[in-house]
């Protein structure tokens, strides 16, 4: 009799346990598209039966089962490594988009580019030289004149634009960084309270974990686990997030709320409970989109705007030089060709005459006027070397900046191909695992039918024989 009761509830356990079997292969299944979902697994436990006692034995045989846990399909490492992978695409990919956006505005080689611009006022030049009292020549030289500096304002204007753009996003990512710490320790304190009153948190903890990747990404987060499942996240070696409580992600200098420059570097503050600290810059500080917007604004689009600056100093400074050395059509000596303001740079740059009778193409004064200083002119200056130099650095960067981020994306390719193959839902692998499930409850249902017959036999018709 006590071993028919013993199977009863090894029966009733395994039925209790495959129900649970069905339910977590059920939310697999149900969430195979998720994104951020980690799969589940039973894991059974044998649960004797049997009590230790000293002076008893027991006939019981086996024992029960029951669910030890609902396991999430993770790999701490691993997730550490896509973590960091997903930052360092992050950096990359940002940096490449703003600067191909930037490249396709240069618009080199074409035929309306800065280059071209260049070239054009050369030949005006040398076709004035040839003809130094024509009103037609000296109308174009003004017109191919302005048309260049008319290319290179609206180039800085392009990239001015760009870097106002990149301000405005950078604090739109500041804010999105304050609002997945928040979360995560939210989440944090969430989830220990939970799983302390013995309930499942496996959904919380799927949340946290692609907020954690979030801020990978956003600012190249670190983050840690505590001994008892709590995330630390660190950025630039800074704490953001300690248990329960998250600081705030602050731009401490170069860029204003209102997403303007205030004319200083780029920095940013943690400030928390727990004190308030400047991160560093550089490779030190914050990475993923932060550091990529960073980066162009402090580094890569400054010193192409300082290119432009230079470009179109030296190129004022060489033409009012020759410029004076000529006269005009009346004879008088040569003024100011482009008017050029150091402090605003490039995009100061004007033509500073408007009468072509005041262009200085001869070399003498009086009636014999020659062509000898427009041909000097056409010569002046090296810009369109300097300018070719630019370009060519620039698409250099480019083009190195998208070589690192294909093998970058290779390899954050790989790792998400392995978090998938560790956590992703395989619907085959959960169906096989739901039909094991059911024919499993179904044995232990049989076997419980089979245990009532056996118990109404023994109950109901023992000893009816022979009355």
């Amino acid at each position: 009799m006590a071993g028919s009761f013993g199977a009863i509830t090894s029966a009733s356990a395994a039925l209790r346990f495959q129900q649970v079997a069905l339910d977590v292969a059920g939310s697999n299944i149900s969430n195979a598209s998720t994104d951020g979902y980690v799969r589940r697994r039973v894991v059974g436990e044998s649960i004797s039966t049997n009590v230790p006692a000293m002076w008893s034995r027991s006939d019981n045989f086996g024992g029960t089962v029951g669910v030890g846990e609902v396991r999430r399909m993770v790999d701490p490492l691993l997730d550490t490594r896509v973590r960091r992978e997903h930052g360092s695409l992050s950096y990359l990919e940002t940096q490449q988009t703003i600067l191909a956006r930037v490249e396709e505005g240069i618009g080199e080689p074409g035929d309306n580019g800065v280059y071209a611009a260049i070239l054009d006022f050369r030949n005006a030049w040398q076709d004035l030289s040839t003809n130094p009292g024509g009103d037609a020549a000296r109308q174009q030289v003004l017109g191919s004149a302005e048309t260049l500096a008319q290319a290179l304002r609206i180039q800085v204007a392009n990239v001015a634009g760009e870097e106002a753009d990149q301000r405005v996003h950078l604090n739109n990512v500041v804010d999105e960084v304050n609002t997945a710490a928040a979360g995560i320790a939210e989440l944090n304190h969430n989830i220990l309270v939970t799983e302390q009153n013995g309930t499942d948190a496996g959904t919380l903890r799927d949340q946290r974990d692609q907020l954690a990747l979030r801020l990978a990404e956003l600012a190249g987060a670190v983050t840690t686990v505590r001994a008892d499942g709590q995330f630390d996240v660190t950025v630039g070696g800074e704490a953001l997030v300690t248990g329960k409580e998250a600081g705030s992600f602050v731009v401490a200098s170069g860029v204003t709320p209102a997403g303007d420059a205030d004319g200083a570097p780029i920095t940013f503050r943690i400030d928390a409970s727990w004190g308030s600290t400047v991160l560093p810059t550089g490779a030190a500080g914050p990475g993923g989109e932060l550091g990529g917007i960073t980066q162009v604004l402090t580094t890569t689009l400054p010193s192409y705007r300082a290119g432009l600056d230079a470009i179109a100093a030296d190129l004022a400074a060489a033409v009012n030089t020759q410029h004076a050395l000529g006269y005009d059509a009346a004879g008088a000596a040569g003024g100011t060709f482009f008017s050029y303001d150091p402090l605003v740079g490039a995009a100061s740059l004007q033509v500073a005459i408007t009468d072509p009778a005041l262009v200085a193409a001869s070399s003498v004064t009086g009636a014999g006027r020659d062509g000898v200083n427009a041909d000097a002119l056409s010569r002046a200056g090296d810009a369109a070397d300097a300018y070719q130099r630019l370009v060519n650095g620039f698409g250099t960067a480019v083009a190195s900046l998208q070589r690192q981020t294909a093998n970058q994306t290779a390899l954050t390719g790989s790792l998400d191909d392995a978090w998938e193959q560790q956590a992703g839902v395989n619907l085959d692998e959960e169906t096989v695992n739901m039909m094991t499930a059911q024919r499993s409850y179904e044995a232990a249902a049989r076997l419980l039918t089979t245990l009532d017959e056996v118990l109404d036999t023994l109950i109901n018709r023992t000893g009816l024989v022979g009355r």
